[in-house]
């Protein structure tokens, strides 16, 4: 009749109303597990016994687990014993009793195996072993999410280890991890403290501006029904990196050119910089010299007039990892564009010019080429050339006659 009175403290929650010190067996396993549907689910365990109760080794043994939901007086509804040969849920331990490890592998879990789980041992004469806290399994259509690890406060320059994990609740067949860092990454299993499995991949980054808003999507691939088929989860991380200011330019609005007396609207623009940080401004004068300008405002505005010739601006951003000035930038004004319009045409007026007078004395230098090359002229000059002489000769002989 006590004994009645001792069983019948179970709800059906699996809670127990009442549990004794002297009555109470010490068993080990995580407090919640999460499954998948179509896999496995090993379930690490161990127990203990109190000092006054004895545990025969040479003895029989059996261990047994019950789904509190289905706890019925005596236990006659247990849903795994190890000493039998049907049971009703697919279960088998692989742990050593002897040993008081009561490991046990879940195979092929469905949703209905959801529920709160007990573990009992039958040693002569220990006769029952439960505990108090129930193992909670909860199995699932769908695979969790994978977990990504970026270490936090990430900077320019820094290496950092970025991690993706993923649970193995049935490390016989693990689920395998890939992402965008890079293909085909090493899968690696780890045993935690609990004696639960993780599936790990890791990549060490040295980063730079580049890295700043690249998305990571780490997917986990788990088999299902003995490897037929693949149920896949993912999860997206950015990288949010803080860096030095780049691409310094100062931008004129409205848009060159510009005329005097007009208002001008001269913006500082770079990458890197957050709304708590700073800008700068100077003015390079015509002569050389710099000046500063309104500092800590990204916008400068004022109205043109004839000493903004020859003025060239920078910009400065700056933020806690460094400061980058901008190259100069200086003002073209519409009358400018004009002159250099008119000396454009000049010069073109010129350059014909000269290769006109060029072609001419081209020619030139071709026609009296072609003219002294005549054969017939040199003959005509010494023809010309002997009449003379003959002529000299006769007036020679009639004044010696």
């Amino acid at each position: 009749m006590a004994a009645i009175m001792l069983l019948s403290v179970f709800f059906v929650s699996g809670a127990l109303a009442s549990c004794p010190e002297h009555a109470q067996p010490l068993v080990t396993t995580p407090q919640e597990m999460e499954a998948l549907s179509g896999s496995c689910l090993q379930i690490p365990c161990n127990f203990s016994i109190n000092a006054e109760e004895t545990f025969t080794h040479t003895g029989p043994t059996s261990g047994l687990w019950i789904k509190s939901d289905y706890y019925y007086y005596f236990g006659s509804k247990v849903v795994f014993n190890s000493n039998m040969m049907e049971n009703i849920y697919p279960m088998s331990l692989t742990g050593d009793l002897s040993q008081k490890d009561c490991s046990t592998l879940f195979s092929s879990v469905i949703t209905s195996y959801t529920g709160s789980y007990l573990f009992r041992i039958d040693n002569w004469p220990l006769r029952r072993m439960e505990t108090c806290d129930p193992l909670q399994i909860k199995v699932k259509d769908s695979p969790p999410s994978p977990t990504i690890e970026i270490p936090g406060d990430l900077k320019e320059a820094e290496s950092v280890t970025v991690t993706c994990s993923a649970p193995a609740p049935c490390p016989h067949s693990p689920p395998k991890l890939t992402w965008t860092l890079q293909q085909d990454p090493p899968n690696t299993m780890e045993e935690n403290p609990d004696r639960t499995f993780t599936t790990k991949i890791q990549k060490t980054l040295t980063l730079t501006d580049q890295h700043d808003g690249f998305n990571i999507t780490c997917s986990a691939s788990y088999p299902v029904n003995e490897g037929k088929y693949v149920k896949t989860a993912e999860e997206t991380k950015t990288l949010h990196v803080s860096y030095a200011p780049k691409d310094v330019t100062v931008v004129v609005s409205p848009a060159d050119p510009v005329s005097v007396g007009s208002m001008v609207n001269l913006t500082c623009s770079c990458r890197g910089i957050r709304a708590a940080d700073g800008f700068a401004w100077l003015m390079m004068m015509s002569d050389g010299r710099l000046h500063t300008m309104e500092d800590n405002t990204q916008l400068y505005v004022f109205e043109v007039t004839n000493r903004d010739r020859g003025r060239s601006y920078f910009c400065g951003c700056r933020n806690v990892l460094g400061l980058q000035l901008s190259k100069g930038r200086a003002l073209i004004f519409e009358d400018d564009q004009q002159v250099g319009t008119a000396d454009g045409h000049l010069i073109l007026k010129m350059l014909g010019i000269i290769m006109l007078i060029s072609t001419m004395v081209i020619f030139e230098c071709w026609f009296r080429s072609r003219r002294s090359s005549k054969p017939e002229k040199v003959f005509t000059r010494r023809g010309e050339d002997a009449a003379e002489a003959d002529y000299v000769n006769r007036v020679v002989e009639l004044q010696t006659s």
